[in-house]
């Protein structure tokens, strides 16, 4: 019962931190390159519920906000001032599902720079690290399924030439490999062809440790008597391979993918953070952290800081339901994770 509750607990998590991303367009109240000059380094906007004279409303408010012009990117609330926040508002751009009346503004998790909403921003470049994060998943999940399966199911040459180079790979340190690639490569291309690039880029470095658990589990499914009563009747090894030993190991690619997209999407980031994989004004939640290599922001602007802590929380989601899913057993119990 324990263990039923913590995996709902953990896929309801999963799908309410992916739907929050991919509904980005309709959850944030401004698109991603919207700015407000005048409202750049706005701490997060406080919603209330009780105005200046203690009055209780039942529709929440912001106030306006003023600048303090003696003390640099500082604001103050105009209690005189108020907006209230308004549900399902239908815009030019479509329906959000809160929003205030103009001139107001409501930033969650404050502005930066240029005036931007990074609440936006964040739910915006959620969906691009993790489209990201998935494509090289699937680019890492097939190679590395296909040649782990051949290498355990073929042996001799063919396992230890797979398997020294997934060797080579794991030894490699991958985060100055991925920068070399990343750089190699042209810097200058448009926002699609970015994102497919960085995708590759990140993909193609992670089949090595995929291979290496699809071979042990083939190792040990093709010596089942099942599998060696369908060689008796005549079956070949792709035969066997593709209808009794590849189904077993479903449940161990499905793990890796799980594992491997929170991986991606941190590579992804420090890609982007370090200038070599999204650009601006496209926000990705790499680029969105670059802001931090100024000490000044690091110092006064703890807000702009709101896509770590977002990375971090869905990077949880990912492991604590790959934690749930008992797929790294096979059935004779023998573990392979």
């Amino acid at each position: 019962m324990l263990k039923q509750r913590r995996t709902a607990m953990a896929v309801s998590v999963f799908v309410f931190a992916n739907a929050v991303l991919l509904l980005a367009g309709f959850l944030a109240p401004y698109s991603p390159a919207e700015q407000h000059r005048d409202f750049a380094y706005v701490p997060p906007s406080r919603v209330h519920f009780v105005d200046a004279n203690g009055t209780v409303r039942l529709r929440p408010f912001v106030y306006g906000l003023a600048s303090v012009d003696d003390d640099g990117f500082s604001y103050r609330e105009d209690r005189n001032i108020v907006y209230p926040v308004y549900f399902f508002v239908h815009k030019a751009d479509g329906i959000h599902a809160f929003a205030v009346a103009e001139p107001g503004n409501i930033f969650l998790f404050g502005t930066d720079a240029f005036g931007r909403d990074i609440f936006s921003r964040v739910l915006y470049g959620g969906r691009i690290s993790i489209a990201a994060a998935l494509i090289a998943t699937a680019l890492s999940l097939l190679p590395g399924t296909l040649l782990g399966a051949i290498a355990g199911q073929f042996g001799g040459f063919v396992d230890a030439v797979v398997m020294r180079g997934a060797e080579l790979a794991l030894a490699l340190p991958w985060i100055y490999l991925l920068l070399a690639l990343r750089v190699a490569l042209p810097l200058h291309l448009g926002a699609s062809q970015t994102f497919l690039l960085v995708s590759v880029v990140i993909g193609v470095m992670g089949w090595a440790r995929p291979a290496r658990l699809i071979r042990g589990v083939v190792l040990s499914a093709k010596e089942r008597p099942f599998v060696m009563a369908a060689r008796g009747f005549g079956a070949s090894e792709w035969y066997v391979l593709r209808r009794h030993v590849l189904p077993q190991a479903l449940g161990i690619v499905i793990t890796q993918a799980v594992i491997l997209v929170p991986q991606f999407i941190t590579a992804e980031a420090t890609l982007s953070f370090l200038g070599l994989g999204m650009n601006e004004p496209v926000p990705s939640w790499g680029n969105m952290l670059a802001a931090f290599q100024h000490l000044q922001v690091m110092n006064s602007y703890w807000w702009m800081a709101a896509p770590a802590v977002v990375l971090v929380l869905i990077s949880a989601s990912y492991f604590a339901l790959a934690d749930v899913l008992d797929f790294t057993r096979i059935d004779s119990g023998n573990s392979y994770a």
